[in-house]
């Protein structure tokens, strides 16, 4: 039999873990003296705490570990734990993989642009649903400020305060126009809306719970890439564009002029 001291020592486990793990039951002492209290293990007990260490380094809990060791437990039971263990393993490897990946397309965009700018970073995010009051049109990018100029005209005459910032321009490619993408530009609504001109509508966009995003200021060189970026990014991490879905873009209202404007390109995904 060995002192709590000696047996620390001998095991390379600290004197107070050893009485937190005979408080929580996971490696009791041999024997506990009556009269003086002390704790005294047998050396058996060291092949017990390489077991823990074991475990541990696996990355099981305390009390998964009580479990493995004390509890009577088929070997079924215990292949289902590995198994899951494994999983939960496997699912951090893919999150550090995905950061590697990450990792790497940021030095790729400090290389490009010459310094870390903090809007080229594809995020997924989910977002909620939301009430839309748009107008529809047919055109190309260039388009956009032409459309928003023709829609805020239809509402000149419109009490405004149910429209919300930002700006919202939903694209999809043109089924009738090969050479045109299909618009819809407009702003997020509150509340009750007054009767509207039969070239506007208000339409729902759902909530997504993966959406992968890229911001970018409408005056830099890599806005000129950022569509083509994000679309490489989403093929590169094996995902898919979601068909039923169209793209989003978001003109945030902050910035001091039109040249300056921060943009966001939200495009719906799924594995």
């Amino acid at each position: 039999m060995f002192k709590i001291g000696d047996f620390s020592m001998l095991s390379k486990v600290p004197v107070k873990t050893l009485r937190y793990y005979d408080q929580i039951e996971l490696l009791k002492p041999q024997k506990t003296d009556r009269d003086t209290g002390y704790r005294y293990y047998s050396a058996e007990q060291l092949l017990e705490v390489n077991r823990i260490f074991l475990y541990k380094e696996l990355g099981f809990t305390l009390k998964q570990i009580a479990q493995l060791l004390h509890e009577k437990i088929s070997v079924e039971q215990i292949q289902g734990m590995f198994k899951l263990k494994e999983s939960e393993i496997q699912q951090l490897l893919e999150k550090e993989q995905e950061k590697l990946v990450r990792i790497k397309e940021r030095m790729q965009l400090i290389g490009r642009e010459g310094s870390a700018e903090r809007e080229q970073e594809v995020i997924i995010k989910a977002v909620e649903s939301k009430r839309l009051i748009s107008f529809h049109s047919y055109g190309s990018v260039e388009d956009i400020p032409f459309l928003f100029q023709k829609f805020n005209h239809l509402l000149d005459k419109y009490n405004r305060e149910w429209l919300t910032e930002p700006q919202i321009v939903l694209w999809r490619e043109s089924a009738e126009k090969e050479s045109d993408f299909e618009f819809e530009v407009g702003y997020s609504i509150k509340g009750e809306v007054a009767s509207l001109p039969k070239e506007l509508y208000i339409r729902s966009l759902p909530a997504e719970t993966m959406m992968a995003t890229l911001l970018f200021r409408s005056k830099s060189t890599f806005a000129q890439t950022a569509c083509v970026d994000l679309a490489t990014w989403i093929e590169k991490n094996g995902y898919r564009v979601k068909q039923d879905q169209p793209g989003r873009e978001i003109y945030y209202p902050f910035a001091k002029n039109e040249e300056d404007r921060l943009i966001e390109i939200q495009i719906p995904i799924e594995r």
